[in-house]
């Protein structure tokens, strides 16, 4: 891997790189840090190819090969040599990043000059972009699903295990739903949509033909979540046809999924705060009308916030706040974890 070194001066003071990597795809941004540690958005670069997993986990190689051409274009275009503090969050961070924790803390400190290096969960970044360094709950919805809730002492984690144990009611989990019920149809079993059935030949061909373009891809979450679009649109109605009972049934299950994730991480405590944040919610009322009421009645004690910002500008702030040596939201083994360089101050965590 090329390294390039940081020459030192006020460019590398003052800037500050923040990283989203999910089920479909990396985007990286830069930012002043701001004496305040409140990041300005200077510029983005979105990556459409999400980090490889492997028997290791998630793959820190891969995703430097995606990471740096994108910040060094950034930085390039900004006129900045280095950075001061670098925050990467990653889905299946928790589970899956062991050797991200191990090997790119040094790898980015030396291509980038960065001084502070946070790793978190995407879902920390949703935190921390949604509600910033304040208590609360947030869920984290994209091509999968995961819940924190945070007292600023401590983080309150639900799901996020993957599309294969959990991540139930997230993208991913839609699609597949949306694809079981156009294979049902293809089928002629009970519990089938025909809709969903015109849908997925549109979209993957012959029914005949979806394992094998589902089952060998790496990105298989990301293949899967790509249908979910597909199950609200039917939910909603396609061109005139009323709603699809089974498509809308889907979605209300995956309301169902999503409440009893944010219950499990957010204390039914009055006045508490609680955002959705992610790409999932994009679906719109055929999802989020269900949720609300599930979400109503399982926690009618907190209060729905909008998220203020998205998991990337979560991560900008993280490492802005790591670069004023404020940052405030605790760190975790699993969730976030912070590297300093030699003779660097530890922030007060």
């Amino acid at each position: 891997m090329e390294v390039a070194v940081t020459l030192p001066g006020r460019d590398a003071e003052g800037w500050v790189l923040g990283a989203d990597s999910g089920g479909s795809g990396l985007r990286v941004a830069l930012a002043r840090a701001g004496a305040s540690g409140v990041p300005g958005r200077r510029g983005e670069v979105a990556v459409a190819e999400p980090v490889r997993t492997g028997e290791g986990g998630l793959d820190p190689g891969h995703l430097l090969e995606l990471l740096l051409p994108a910040a060094r274009t950034l930085l390039a275009e900004a006129g900045a040599q280095g950075v001061v503090a670098v925050c990467v969050g990653a889905a299946g961070m928790a589970t899956l990043g062991g050797r991200l924790r191990a090997e790119l803390p040094k790898a980015l400190a030396d291509a980038l000059g960065a001084r502070h290096v946070a790793l978190a969960a995407d879902a920390v970044t949703g935190y921390a972009g949604a509600l910033g360094e304040r208590p609360g709950a947030v869920v984290a919805g994209g091509t999968g699903m995961i819940a924190l809730g945070c007292d600023l002492r401590a983080w309150r984690r639900s799901d996020g295990w993957g599309h294969l144990l959990g991540d139930c009611g997230g993208g991913a989990w839609v699609g597949r739903a949306g694809l079981e019920a156009a294979l049902r149809a293809h089928d002629g079993r009970e519990g089938g949509s025909a809709a969903l059935l015109a849908r997925a030949e549109a979209v993957f061909g012959p029914p005949s033909g979806l394992p094998g373009r589902v089952y060998p891809r790496a990105d298989r979450p990301a293949v899967l979540a790509s249908f979910a679009p597909e199950v609200a649109a039917c939910a909603r109605g396609l061109a005139g046809r009323p709603a699809d009972p089974v498509a809308a049934g889907i979605l209300r299950e995956a309301a169902r999924e999503i409440a009893r994730t944010a219950a499990a991480a957010c204390p039914d405590a009055a006045g508490t705060e609680l955002a959705l944040t992610g790409g999932l919610f994009k679906l719109g009322e055929p999802l989020l009308a269900p949720l609300r009421r599930e979400l109503a009645e399982r926690l009618p004690r907190t209060q729905s916030v909008p998220a203020a910002g998205e998991p990337l500008d979560g991560a900008l702030l993280v490492a802005a706040r790591l670069a004023a040596g404020a940052l405030r939201l605790p760190t975790d083994p699993a969730l976030l974890t912070v590297s300093f360089g030699p003779g660097d101050p530890s922030p007060a965590l």
